[in-house]
């Protein structure tokens, strides 16, 4: 018997591509009379929702939009936000999901960059995208629809978000792509330059950590899920997916506040929420006044960025949390490795517990293979819990690549390997640990911020010399920037200034917290030192 005896061609009845649009379909047809979504006193069921993405589709499509196309969004975690990670990929358009907190400048820069058709934008920031849009060309602007969600009455666009709706057809025919292969989704990082990259999100990739969440979380059926978590941090880490193919409960919260919280989790029976860190600190510490009881329930609790420290993770359980650590990147759709709990961990005293639980751990389900290696010569390092190495990734929800960047994606994958540019140890029972971020990037309350980034706009100064950026640890965001300026000889500048300074030119969360006067220490051949620098801003 040979291989070739087994070679059948593929076809309609045994080979559909892979895409989360499925989960939609489903779940509208098995449970049409289930909440869907919540968002103060507005409901829809699964059949609404599900008619109202269609809605979108097909309204895009009337107005040009068509299969390929990028259409953004600037929105919170409102069902409008939630409906686009649907009906835009329904015509075969892409997504792009922007981040609510960025600067005109980088707003206009995406726009072009993605050359979108269409822009969704939440009336609150309607200052910002017209001044975003009188950056580009008039023939680069996409289309704009105004989301009418918040208080803000500032009206920008011809035509609002529930008038666009009203315009298309719940019965819109539209097909899974023909390859699942095809972009779903376009996310924007700031990585380490000042400029964004596109990280693209294929339909295969976005099914399948859809279900990694289902089997990682050990989630059942009709989770009810509060959306703490920004839907544009790599999609929501795929929980729109998530959520919807277990026919659950989106509660929508367009701001972040230990008070909306607690109420959510007490009145709508919240079961499940994401969040950086910064989201525990604002539920330890929310005043008596704001806490609801859960009723002794559970609520489990997902969260990435900078591992809290054990006394938070502690103090979360003790108020009913169970809380899961993993680890991820935009690059891999979000988290891709879990601290997997092990039972011969609760034997362990509280404090060794929190510490276990801090590492990064192993690859969900639907990866493929994370490792330590030599950045160099990609030689996996010991697992010794001490050798540092940088983490690499390989697996089916690793990204298609960078948009429009050939170069960028050919060193991202060199090797075979996805190179995340974290360094960190392996230990001996194979669970990952990240030591430091090989690139200096901080990651306050959960968002990425570019040191290059913020060096470049304080070397724009007229005072400044000489400039470095650093992480310095924040009790509230986990880490903030902290600069280090040496002045030109005879300059004369004040800290506030300096912020101000940022702030006036970059998104007000990236501009430093704190200044440090002096000179810079440099090596031998003139490069900043920045771990000194690192240290002197954790000594602060």
């Amino acid at each position: 018997m040979t291989a070739e005896m087994f070679e059948m061609a593929k076809n309609a009845a045994n080979h559909v591509p892979l895409s989360p649009l499925s989960f939609l379909a489903r779940t509208a047809a098995i449970y049409p009379d289930r909440l869907a979504v919540v968002h103060g006193a507005r409901r829809f069921t699964w059949a609404e929702s599900a008619a109202r993405c269609l809605r979108l589709a097909s309204a895009l499509a009337a107005r040009g939009i068509g299969r390929g196309d990028v259409v953004a969004v600037m929105a919170p975690n409102i069902p409008a936000l939630f409906e686009a990670h649907f009906g835009v990929p329904l015509l075969g358009a892409v997504l792009n999901a922007m981040n609510t907190r960025l600067d005109a400048a980088t707003i206009a820069f995406i726009l072009a960059h993605s050359e979108a058709k269409a822009l969704l934008a939440d009336t609150e920031y309607a200052e910002t995208v017209e001044a975003a849009l009188a950056l580009l060309p008039e023939h680069a602007r996409p289309l704009l629809v105004d989301i009418a969600d918040s208080d803000a009455d500032r009206r920008i666009a011809a035509i609002d978000y529930e008038a666009l709706l009203a315009e298309g057809d719940p019965a819109f025919a539209h097909a899974l792509p023909g390859d699942e292969w095809e972009a779903i989704t376009l996310n924007y990082t700031s990585g380490t330059t000042g400029d964004p990259k596109g990280v693209v999100y294929h339909h295969r990739g976005a099914y399948l950590n859809a279900l990694g969440n289902i089997v990682t979380w050990g989630m059942a059926q009709h989770p009810v899920y509060l959306w703490t978590l920004p839907m544009f941090h790599c999609n929501g880490w795929c929980f729109p997916w998530t959520v919807t193919a277990l026919a659950g409960t989106h509660v929508c919260l367009r701001r972040v506040e230990a008070r909306a919280m607690y109420d959510a989790i007490a009145e709508a029976g919240v079961t499940h929420l994401c969040g950086a860190p910064i989201v525990m600190n604002l539920l330890l510490h929310a005043p008596e006044a704001e806490r609801r009881d859960f009723a002794g329930r559970r609520i489990a609790m997902m969260t990435a960025a900078a591992p809290p420290p054990a006394a938070v993770i502690e103090g979360m359980e003790r108020l009913g949390f169970e809380i899961t650590h993993v680890y991820g990147l935009t690059e891999v759709y979000g988290p891709v490795t879990v601290c997997a709990w092990q039972e011969s961990w609760a034997d362990l005293s509280p404090e060794e517990q929190a510490r276990m639980k801090a590492r990064q751990g192993v690859p969900y389900p639907v990866f493929e293979a994370v490792m330590v290696a030599d950045p160099e010569t990609l030689v996996p390092v010991a697992k010794d819990g001490t050798t540092m190495g940088e983490v690499f990734m390989r697996g089916n929800v690793v990204m298609k690549g960078y948009f429009k960047n050939p170069d960028a994606t050919r060193d991202a994958f060199a090797g075979g390997w996805f190179h995340t540019g974290d360094l960190g140890v392996w230990h001996p029972d194979g669970y990952i640990e990240l030591k430091d971020r090989s690139k200096d990037i901080i990651i306050s309350g959960g968002e990425n911020i570019s040191t290059i980034e913020v060096e470049a706009v304080l070397h724009r100064h007229p005072a400044v010399l000489d400039a470095a950026v650093v992480a310095k640890p924040d009790e509230k965001w986990g880490e903030t920037p902290c600069a280090f300026i040496t002045l030109k000889p005879g300059a004369a500048v004040s800290t506030e200034e300096i912020i101000a300074f940022c702030r006036a030119h970059l998104a007000h969360f990236k501009a430093p917290r704190h200044v440090v006067f002096g000179p810079l220490p440099k090596t031998s051949t003139g490069k900043t030192q920045k771990f000194v620098l690192r240290a002197r801003a954790k000594a602060i």
